[in-house]
């Protein structure tokens, strides 16, 4: 098992904080965001760890970590990042934005499940909301299940009195469900660079959770990990000083 962390974008909702850094290097409670995500990686037994970089990528430069490079971060979005680091999906990996904050215990509960694509949803993910006047509902990437599957996925499409809950952005994907997301994204690649796709204006405009739906549509078996917060988004100022402030309260 390895995991591929993508960190690519230039966080520009989170500026100033982000005018000289990634927002993966944005300290919180002594250690940064993407510190924080690869202990909870290696407590699991995951060395075999993967960052796809982009913006100020130079300055992400952590020991026993494979890196990967977007060079066109401004220009594209988080599924044309991750797969610059296409060669890496070649085993079952564990996928993560690289702006939440997540613990060991989350990770290894989608480590075990045997599903070919485990999606980690907040159920709770409204309590998260309360007080989030810099990061609307409608940019939750929220999550609508029939009978133990996922049917949807993504922002905008799921409305919040249907949603089951929210993808937190960390994902497993077997072998099997990693060749089939690699055939699907090539697949759609032949069509063009303008042919849009799902939600997205195109192949290179696309959220991870288009290319989730679209597996889906092709018939792959999507289940979420149930989880009822324990995680942190830090996508805006606002984020940054809540996460901040609770890990303070913990120490």
């Amino acid at each position: 098992m390895k995991a591929i962390i993508v960190a690519a974008g230039p966080g520009s909702r989170l500026n100033p904080f982000t005018n000289d850094r990634p927002k993966c290097l944005l300290d919180v409670g002594g250690q940064t965001i993407l510190e924080r995500a690869l202990q909870a990686l290696r407590e699991n037994g995951i060395e075999n760890i993967v960052v796809v970089r982009g913006y100020q990528g130079h300055l992400i430069n952590y020991a026993n970590v494979t890196y990967c490079h977007n060079p066109y971060f401004g220009k594209n979005n988080i599924l044309r990042s991750l797969f610059y680091a296409e060669d890496e999906m070649d085993d079952a990996f564990i996928f993560s934005y690289s702006d939440i904050l997540y613990s060991s215990e989350i990770v290894a509960r989608l480590i075990d499940s045997e599903a070919d694509i485990a999606l980690t949803v907040d159920v709770n993910w409204t309590q998260a909301y309360e007080g989030r006047d810099q990061h609307p509902v409608s940019e939750a990437e929220l999550v609508k299940v029939k009978n133990g599957r996922v049917v949807r996925i993504g922002k905008g499409v799921v409305s919040p009195e249907e949603a089951y809950g929210e993808f937190i952005g960390l994902a497993k994907f077997t072998r099997s469900a990693s060749e089939a997301m690699k055939a699907a994204y090539h697949r759609v690649a032949k069509e063009g660079p303008t042919a849009p796709f799902q939600c997205a204006a195109s192949l290179e405009k696309a959220y991870m959770t288009d290319m989730i739906q679209e597996l889906v549509d092709n018939g792959s078996l999507v289940q979420g990990i149930d989880i009822e917060g324990g995680w942190i988004e830090i996508d805006t100022p606002q984020d940054l000083e809540r996460a901040r402030s609770h890990f303070g309260a913990q120490s």
